[in-house]
């Protein structure tokens, strides 16, 4: 796996590099990842929260719950991190296809499977959980 990623916003007013490889990489299928990337599920690459460095623009962000924070470009929305404030660890995602080569990461499990669209169908053959994953 990748030692740095980069990426950014489809507007690309916002870009950031992560160092380090994620720790681990999941698709999730609740409801609030769905909404606020407006997709069936959403890919994540969560990683240590000192492993971003934004290096141009500056997200926005927003409390999403009581134990997250999502940040995403003001100009074109969409959407970059989610910042678990929490006692889990590592602290922060990145929405894995905001990465400029996304295929440098792979998801290694799914998780709120109980939230998936019924007509999502995934025949992958990694492991699921039912709500937060175990990490």
């Amino acid at each position: 796996m990748a030692e740095s990623l980069s990426g950014g916003c489809l507007c690309g007013d916002v870009r950031y590099e992560v160092r380090g490889a994620p720790v681990y990489v999941f698709h999730c299928h609740c409801s609030m990842c769905r909404r606020a990337g407006g997709a069936a599920f959403q890919t994540w690459a969560g990683l240590e929260a000192d492993a971003l460095t934004v290096t141009q623009g500056t997200p926005q962000s927003y409390r999403s719950s009581s134990f997250a924070r999502r940040s995403f470009c003001g100009r074109c929305g969409g959407q970059l991190f989610y910042h678990y404030t929490g006692a889990q660890s590592p602290a922060l995602w990145v929405s894995a296809g905001t990465l400029d080569h996304p295929e440098r990461v792979t998801p290694d499990r799914h998780v709120f499977e109980s939230d998936r669209i019924p007509w999502v169908h995934m025949e992958d053959g990694l492991p699921r959980t039912e709500g937060d994953p175990e990490l």
